[in-house]
Parts: C-alpha cells; sequence; structure tokens
C-alpha cells in the first residue's frame, strides 16, 4: 500500500463519486477504479459500495478513511519539517557563552533568531575560553562567544561588533563626578580585573592597555566573571573597566563612566565555529546574527 493509494481513496471518500474523485486528481476513471479494486485486494476488505448515487464507505471504509488522513497529514508534515531542516529552520543549535557576553549583546542576537526560527531549540552553555574550544572541536557545540581570541586551526573568528569601554566605579568616587574616564586618570587606583582561567583574556587587555598609557595597573583582585568584578567595585574594592553591555547590571553605590581613551575605547564581541560545519542551522544563526549586528544601534 503506497500513499498514493490512500491519497486516492480518501479523494473518492470525500467525493463519495469515482467520476468526480477522477476529474480532481486530474486522471481518468478507469486507472482510479482500478486502484481501488487493487486497494481492496491489498486489505482483503471491501472499503467501497456502490450506490445509485455513488459509492459509500463500508464499515471498514470507514476505519480506513480516518486512519489514512491522519497518515497523510503526518506524512505532509514530516516533508515539511524536512524543508524547513534543509533550511536551518528545524532542530537543536547548542551555543556556548560567557560572562560578560550575556547581558545584552548576545540575547538580543539570539533572541532575533528564536523570534525567525522559533522551531530552532537553542540551548546554552556555560564555559570558558578553553571548554569552549574544546567543546567545538568535538562538535558537542556548534558556534561559541568570546572576546579577545587568537586564531586556531580549524576554527573561524568572526567579529560581529564591537563594544565601548566603561569604568565601573563606586558612586562616592573622586572621578564619579567626570562625565568620563581615561585609561592614564586611573593609575595608582585599585582595579578590579576579569575573567581568571584562559588566557589571554581581558585582564591581559586591561594590563596592555595601562603599558600603553606608561603605568602598570594596582590590581586589587582578579576575579572569575563581570558579575562578581562589578559586585566587588561596588562594596568599594576599586573601579572595573567593563564592556558597555555589562552596564545593564545596576547595583546601589555603583556609577558607569564612558573610557575616553581613542585607542583603547572599545573590546571585540565575537563569534567561533568550525570552519567545516556546513550545516543549515548554522548558516541561518550567522545570517540571522548579521542582519541583526547590521541594524544595531551601537553607542
Amino acid at each position: 500500500m503506497e500513499l498514493r493509494h490512500l491519497r486516492y481513496f480518501v479523494c473518492v471518500a470525500d467525493e463519495k463519486n469515482i467520476g468526480r474523485a477522477a476529474l480532481r486528481l486530474h486522471i481518468s476513471q478507469p486507472p482510479l477504479t482500478r486502484q481501488m479494486q487493487l486497494l481492496e485486494e491489498q486489505l482483503g476488505a471491501q472499503l467501497l459500495r456502490r450506490t445509485s448515487r455513488g459509492v459509500e464507505l463500508t464499515d471498514a471504509g470507514r476505519v480506513l478513511y480516518d486512519d489514512a488522513r491522519n497518515i497523510l497529514a503526518m506524512a505532509e508534515r514530516a516533508a515539511e519539517r524536512a524543508h524547513k531542516a534543509a533550511q536551518g529552520l528545524l532542530g537543536r543549535v547548542d551555543v556556548a557563552i560567557f560572562g560578560s557576553g550575556i547581558f545584552s549583546a548576545i540575547p538580543l542576537l539570539l533572541r532575533q533568531f528564536r523570534e525567525t526560527c522559533p522551531e530552532v531549540n537553542i540551548v546554552l552553555h556555560n564555559m570558558t575560553k578553553d571548554e569552549q574550544l574544546d567543546a567545538l572541536r568535538h562538535q558537542r557545540i556548534t558556534l561559541a562567544f568570546n572576546r579577545l581570541m587568537r586564531p586556531a586551526d580549524g576554527l573561524v573568528f568572526e567579529t560581529l561588533l564591537t563594544e565601548p569601554l566603561y569604568v565601573a566605579m563606586p558612586s562616592g568616587h573622586r572621578l564619579s563626578a567626570r562625565t568620563a574616564v581615561t585609561l592614564k586618570e586611573l593609575e595608582g587606583t585599585p582595579l578590579v580585573l576579569f575573567p581568571t582561567g584562559s588566557r589571554p583574556s581581558f585582564i591581559d587587555r586591561v594590563h596592555e592597555m595601562c603599558r600603553d598609557r606608561g603605568f602598570a595597573p594596582l590590581v586589587a583582585q582578579e576575579v572569575g566573571d563581570v558579575v562578581h568584578a562589578v559586585a566587588l567595585v561596588a562594596t568599594g574594592f576599586g573601579v572595573c573597566l567593563v564592556p558597555h553591555s555589562a552596564t545593564s547590571m545596576n547595583m546601589p553605590g555603583l556609577v558607569y563612566r564612558p573610557l575616553h581613551d581613542p585607542a583603547h575605547s572599545r573590546v571585540d564581541l565575537c563569534c567561533i565555529y568550525r570552519e567545516d560545519d556546513a550545516s543549515e542551522i548554522l548558516q541561518a544563526l550567522l545570517g540571522s546574527m548579521r542582519k541583526t549586528v547590521a541594524k544595531l544601534d551601537l553607542p
């Protein structure tokens, strides 16, 4: 029994007439009659009973009619889902995130993709930089977000956007009255740096920035992520350089001021994926993020 036999049968049952069903199916009546006879022979049951006005379903025919409609609907859904999967509109994508990236930028990019492709299940994983690279190489994730990446064989590092840097400081700090702060003004000020772990990291970037301005940073504390860094700043441990996305964290006693430095005022946000990954779902995600970034009104 083939799907076309079920389609023919359902059409005959709906029309209650072989001739009208043949017209609807764009075939001639004799072949359609023969197909119905073959279907009855295969099933060993009479499905249609001839009447003066056409045909009507037998008890066996009514049972098959209900099941056939369900089978045809399932086949149609399967074809539609396969078509969507081929376009990257259906399936699962595993994405690795990190500290400050979870504020503002990354959720915005993923939310737009989810709105475009609601049948794609986005599964997030919080990973360090080394964990992300290992998971990508072993195909446990499809894409990762991070900053300040070094080239690595087999992986693509695509910069999606750059964010301005801000100085997080206690509200009573001597620089809090300023509308912007220069790097040189942070000389001698205790700094809270992040993230510890995989290098190079934003910690190395801060050290490099300070050296370029002729001083070594006075490090008060190194912590694992931006949340802990900002929390320490709010309690008076020092000040901290953070990307714009992190300024959405509001805490009592905490203020943010833009960093004014022509050479060191921004930090990148990039996505990482396997060079040989030609999956439709990855291409759909990348395409969505590129379009979203192009429309963003970034500071």
